[in-house]
């Protein structure tokens, strides 16, 4: 393989500890909306896909059909607790500040939410223009979209790229882009089986914290 010279990073749940609030506002908008039991063990079944998957996955899980009219509701309320709330997953700025070569960003988000989560924790200045998002491509993950529109804009080849995911959708879109997967299980909505999901979707390895993304990239020849 080629020299990894790409770091592809996800944003909620890698580089912002958002799930969990995330989770609360899908719970908040739907019961606003008569619509009650859209709960966090519902939620995390969505991790890592856009907005309009997670409301198909959320009738599929309840019945419920969420008013199309009202999807601003949804971002309305989620931006109100990160800008209240949102945090930085433990000990990335610092692994962001170490870190030698291209990244970028590349999510299931909107622009204005990535845009948003990384000023609120102060990682924007680590990324400038390199942020992607699935709004941008046909097909959300688990395809390889994103990803591999993601490495085109930064002028990389898919085999030279490294994912950071948190979500067995996200580690499965890696792989299919032909990139290596990392699965990060260092963000507050981690749980027992969530390292073994990863490696299940395909993640060549799984970290719950950053000096052991760190160490793994150093064995790949990566500086971190």
């Amino acid at each position: 393989m080629a020299q990894p010279r790409l770091m592809i990073f996800d944003c909620d749940g890698v580089l912002v500890d958002s799930e969990p609030l995330a989770a609360r506002a899908y719970e908040r908008v739907y019961e606003k909306h008569g619509m009650p039991g859209v709960h966090g063990g519902i939620i995390a079944q969505c991790i890592g896909m856009k907005q309009s998957d997670i409301i198909v996955k959320i009738k599929e899980l309840t019945g419920h059909q969420f008013p199309p009219a009202a999807d601003g509701d949804i971002w309305a309320e989620t931006k109100l607790l990160f800008s209240e709330e949102l945090k930085p997953t433990p000990g990335i700025a610092p692994f962001l500040s170490a870190l030698a070569g291209d990244r970028c960003v590349a999510s299931s988000s909107s622009v204005e939410r990535i845009n948003h989560s990384l000023s609120v924790t102060g990682l924007s200045r680590f990324f400038g223009e390199a942020i992607f998002s699935s709004s941008m491509v046909k097909n959300g993950k688990p395809a390889p979209d994103i990803f591999l529109y993601a490495a085109e804009k930064m002028g990389a080849k898919p085999a030279d790229c490294i994912v950071v995911e948190d979500s067995p959708f996200g580690v499965q879109g890696a792989v299919a882009a032909g990139m290596i997967a990392i699965g990060y299980t260092g963000g507050g909505h981690t749980y027992p089986e969530h390292g073994a999901r990863l490696k299940a979707a395909g993640a060549d390895f799984v970290c719950a914290d950053w000096h052991e993304v760190g160490r793994q990239l150093a064995g790949l020849g990566v500086p971190a």
